[in-house]
């Protein structure tokens, strides 16, 4: 197969949980020679420190910053123009389900608008030049647009769509957008849809990230209804390095599904959360268990999502490296290391 080769790469959202993974990923576990051109708002999320190391190590000369909202359509065209860009890899995103419930609008903005943005200045810069096949907008999007799953079955890349919050809903839609213009326009796109990303670097909005935190401040773990929905989990890295298989060696016009194969009860989740917090704590996890709050479900809370990735694992040659247990481990163990 035939890998593509990239000089100057812009990703979205650098500064947040996935983008901040995957700029680490690429300078220190691939044989990337170019440069990785990072937009980023730096919303409440996103962490320009979470790069320091990488900046010390590569700023000026392979790792360039900028503080630029995606819905900022001359921003981004002047970073375009400055780095000549060839590949866009678009994590960028407004993503929490609880905040998309309560405020809407922003989900619209940054997740419908912005991603359009892109796709016209990706269209404009790159629809005349002789190397216009060469170039790729992969985007990056969730299992949550394909709605919810009863106890059996599994979400495939050719599954209809049928979002269920305004974040997936939002999600979906710049799926399709940029499905759009690569019929319509030729753009030489690539999406992927995966299952529930964990990790260093995550906000403790998020499900473990939150239950480590409240945990090592002795507060209540609110559950919601009785922990019985059901996610796949994938450790961040695995991600990443999906992520940087499509981009080099997927086929334009194609989805690929990236799952953990690993599905958890969300109560099941947070008594091995209780473990292993408890393990590195030295005190008995029933100590975390009684902290265990069940609260009222959130509005539209899908039962099920579990992700069918035969796809790319026999297309790309790609599998699944960690273990949840192992990633489980060291998550707990990177928080624990990075209270500040």
């Amino acid at each position: 197969m035939t890998e593509n080769k990239y000089n100057n790469i812009l990703v979205t959202g650098g500064c947040g949980f996935i983008g901040t993974n995957f700029i680490k990923y690429n300078f220190n576990q691939t044989d990337f020679k170019g440069r990785i051109i990072n937009v980023d708002a730096l919303t409440y999320s996103g962490n320009e420190a979470n790069l320091g190391d990488i900046y010390e190590a590569y700023g000026h000369e392979r790792y360039f910053f900028y503080k630029v909202d995606i819905c900022d359509k001359l921003g981004i065209e002047k970073v375009f123009e400055k780095h000549n860009i060839d590949c866009i890899i678009h994590f960028a995103a407004e993503s929490h389900v609880d905040r998309s419930i309560s405020g809407p609008s922003q989900f619209i903005k940054t997740n419908v608008v912005g991603t359009h943005n892109l796709l016209e200045v990706a269209r404009k810069f790159w629809i005349k030049k002789d190397d216009f096949n060469s170039k790729r907008f992969h985007h990056i999007s969730t299992d949550e647009v394909y709605g919810s799953l009863s106890s059996e079955g599994y979400f495939y890349e050719d599954t209809c769509y049928n979002p269920r919050s305004p974040y997936s809903a939002s999600k979906a839609s710049s799926d399709h957008l940029v499905r759009s213009y690569y019929h319509t326009f030729g753009l030489p796109v690539t999406v992927s849809n995966c299952s529930n990303n964990y990790g260093p670097y995550q906000h403790p909005e998020k499900l473990i990230p939150l239950m480590i935190t409240k945990m090592l401040n002795e507060e209540r773990l609110p559950v919601y209804g009785k922990g019985k929905n059901i996610r796949d989990w994938l450790y961040v890295e695995d991600h990443c390095s999906a992520v940087w298989k499509i981009v080099h060696e997927g086929k334009v016009g194609e989805t690929y599904n990236v799952g953990g194969d690993n599905e958890l009860k969300n109560i099941d989740l947070v008594y091995l959360l209780c473990e292993t917090v408890a393990k590195y704590n030295d005190k008995n996890p029933d100590y975390y268990k009684k902290l265990i709050s069940f609260v009222k479900d959130r509005p539209g809370h899908d039962y099920r999502y579990a992700i069918n990735c035969e796809k790319i694992k026999k297309e790309l040659k790609w599998n699944q490296k960690m273990t949840f247990e192992k990633g489980l481990d060291f998550t707990v163990e990177w928080y624990l290391n990075n209270w500040d």
